[in-house]
């Protein structure tokens, strides 16, 4: 799959930075500094994986319904999946865990933040 729509789609979302970690070869994407998305590059600087913090019962879920869907790459098994970037998880459906991932993070934060950020 092409999932070169990540970049602007999670970039026009109120609240998010993103930085590249370049000891990792990754392009986070965070909310407040906490990071909800990371686009892991291979030795090539191919997108090798899309990875996404998640509450466990929807990763549990999507890890079953997509073989391409795993736990996360590098990261805490529990919270975090990773998506295999040549895999077959359709556009819609990434937009949905991105969409997912993002109000994760903001859910965690503190009301006041939380309508500072989407005002």
């Amino acid at each position: 799959m092409n999932y070169d729509f990540i970049d602007k789609y999670l970039i026009s979302k109120k609240g998010v930075t993103k930085d590249f970690k370049e000891e990792w070869n990754w392009e986070r994407y965070k909310v407040d500094d906490k990071m909800f998305v990371a686009l892991c590059y291979n030795s090539e600087n191919k997108l090798k994986y899309i990875t996404l913090k998640l509450n466990p019962i929807d990763g549990d879920f999507f890890r079953k319904e997509y073989k391409d869907i795993i736990p996360g790459y590098y990261m805490n098994k529990i919270h975090w999946n990773s998506i295999i970037a040549n895999g077959n998880v359709s556009e819609n459906t990434v937009k949905e865990l991105l969409d997912k991932s993002y109000n994760e993070i903001l859910s965690k934060l503190s009301k006041r933040k939380r309508e500072e950020i989407l005002k």
